[in-house]
């Protein structure tokens, strides 16, 4: 499998293939929401990028830019962020915003809700995303 920089465009793209793949295997997400996220000093481009997280339809789908009207939208540092969604890492997630590293506006209870449990296809898939990660 091929290693991307975390939120390039090839990273990206090759989240969405897998979400493609194990979208009707992982469990589905405890929250319907739509979130807009914005990571700044990113290694490439102009520094900024901008995906989404839609979960609405029952199914958390990932993608490039941002949604209209969002509930919620979420910065902070690239960093934090590879933290968050490669490694997991929720103790660093409650540091990162308490320290200010995240910041959130609007509903933040939407954040707020534990993701449901893991099964061994998302357990699977959450290893290929590291796989594929530089």
């Amino acid at each position: 499998m091929a290693k991307h920089a975390f939120l390039s465009n090839e990273w990206l793209d090759a989240v969405t293939a897998l979400q493609g793949e194990y979208a009707d295997k992982v469990p589905a997400p405890l929250v319907k929401m739509r979130l807009n996220q914005v990571v700044n000093g990113a290694p490439f481009g102009d520094g900024t990028v901008k995906t989404h997280l839609d979960t609405t339809s029952g199914k958390a789908v990932i993608g490039k830019g941002h949604l209209d009207n969002p509930e919620v939208t979420v910065t902070t540092d690239y960093q934090t962020a590879k933290t968050l969604v490669v490694q997991q890492d929720q103790a660093a997630a409650m540091q990162a915003f308490m320290s200010g590293k995240i910041k959130v506006d609007g509903d933040m209870t939407k954040i707020m809700m534990p993701p449901p449990p893991k099964n061994d296809a998302q357990k699977e898939l959450d290893q290929k995303i590291k796989d594929l990660t530089e």
